[in-house]
């Protein structure tokens, strides 16, 4: 079994081709700090916009180094944070309060689509199919949980053909699992391969004349300004797009809580095991639980399951190279068995952790903290492909 090495995702591909590190002072119009989906997905969108815009994106690493190479493959319409206090704050503003945040949920729907067609239009492969996300109950609490939630995302503008309840039996349909009590699904989700995405997002934002600076840490960001060893970059725009790792950077260490989650991919499941557990639909898959786990079949007939496992490290420290304790491991193989008992006692390939960029007040934020510095992230899930 392979630990660490960034993830299964990274490894299956091979080293990524390193990209040049900034090699002096460089002047730009924007300077985007992170070459994950967040900073990625910024990128295309502004070069898309205006043609001409001198853009850089400086990388501490790799592209999709962090959370974005490394999260659970779901292509989700889920609204992370609380509706409910972002409603509150934002109350007042054009284009927030309640409907504001109905909005923004329309807009998170609005995405998957976007994306899977921006991926066929560019030529990104990253195993992408639209199999809808699947939350199962295993016992009567689980489904007291899943009924609320739903309950809840009525009161927010999510309708019956958004997402709807299922009966044990029918679950079973889909996939074996133990005990199922029942569960909710939603179509707005899609399997796919997280570092396929952020590599192949990276190589067509360069195609679109985006340079991105790999190996190039970035030291300090004030304004209109990017210190790193090598050179500075100086452009009138800034956005800061480095979630998880943003604690790492002089006076933002209260900003993102780095919080870990860890992952474990068997090696590939024969034909009769899949005939068990069904998943023909290769629906994400969640549990009710409150510390939930997260999984999806893959495209060469894995099973990739993760959860938290990793407790939070004092001060914000980060472990970067992703290795994983053993017993984190095998609580991960031992949740998979029970969640699905059909899959018997798989070979684990590969266990990884990572980091992501989670707000303090459980609110993502994307916006501008003053003229000429954009700010996105928290926005993050363990299992998500957002940015």
């Amino acid at each position: 079994m392979i630990n660490g090495a960034a993830s299964f995702w990274h490894a299956s591909l091979g080293p990524p081709p390193l990209r040049p590190a900034l090699d002096g002072p460089l002047d730009a119009d924007v300077c985007i700090v992170g070459a994950g989906y967040t900073g990625l997905w910024t990128a295309w969108a502004l070069a898309g916009a205006d043609p001409g815009l001198r853009i850089v994106v400086l990388e501490a690493e790799h592209a999709g180094f962090g959370a974005s190479g490394r999260n659970g493959g779901w292509l989700s319409g889920l609204m992370p944070g609380d509706r409910a206090r972002l409603a509150r704050d934002s109350a007042g503003r054009p284009g927030g309060g309640r409907a504001g945040v109905v909005g923004l949920q329309r807009h998170l729907i609005d995405a998957v689509r976007e994306i899977v067609e921006v991926c066929a239009k560019e030529g990104i492969e990253a195993d992408i199919h639209v199999g809808g996300t699947l939350a199962v109950a295993t016992g009567a609490a689980q489904l007291y949980r899943l009924r609320a939630a739903l309950a809840e995302d009525r009161t927010w503008g999510l309708g019956p053909e958004d997402e709807w309840e299922l009966g044990a039996e029918q679950v079973r349909e889909r996939l074996a699992v133990a005990g199922v009590a029942g569960g909710v699904f939603s179509p707005h989700c899609a399997r796919i391969q997280p570092a396929k995405l952020v590599r192949g997002l990276a190589d067509v934002v360069c195609r679109h004349g985006v340079a991105i600076y790999e190996r190039t840490p970035a030291l300090r960001i004030e304004p209109g300004r990017v210190h790193t060893a090598r050179g500075d970059v100086r452009a009138p725009w800034v956005v800061r797009a480095t979630e998880g790792f943003t604690a790492q950077l002089p006076g933002l260490h209260r900003k993102l809580l780095p919080m870990n989650s860890s992952m474990i991919v068997t090696e590939p499941l024969p034909p009769t095991t899949w005939e068990r557990l069904g998943w023909a639909g290769s629906e994400t898959v969640r549990d009710g639980a409150h510390a939930y786990v997260y999984a999806q079949r893959t495209a060469d007939g894995r099973v990739a399951i993760g959860g938290r496992g990793i407790p939070y490290r004092f001060g914000s420290r980060l472990d970067t190279a992703g290795r994983t304790p053993a017993a984190t491991a095998a609580q991960l193989a031992q949740a998979l068995r029970s969640l699905l008992p059909g899959v018997g006692q798989p070979e684990v390939a590969h266990t990884w952790s990572g980091v992501l960029g989670v707000a303090r007040d459980w609110c993502p934020t994307v916006g501008v903290e003053r003229v000429g510095a954009g700010v996105a992230g928290g926005a993050a899930r363990a299992s998500g492909a957002g940015g």
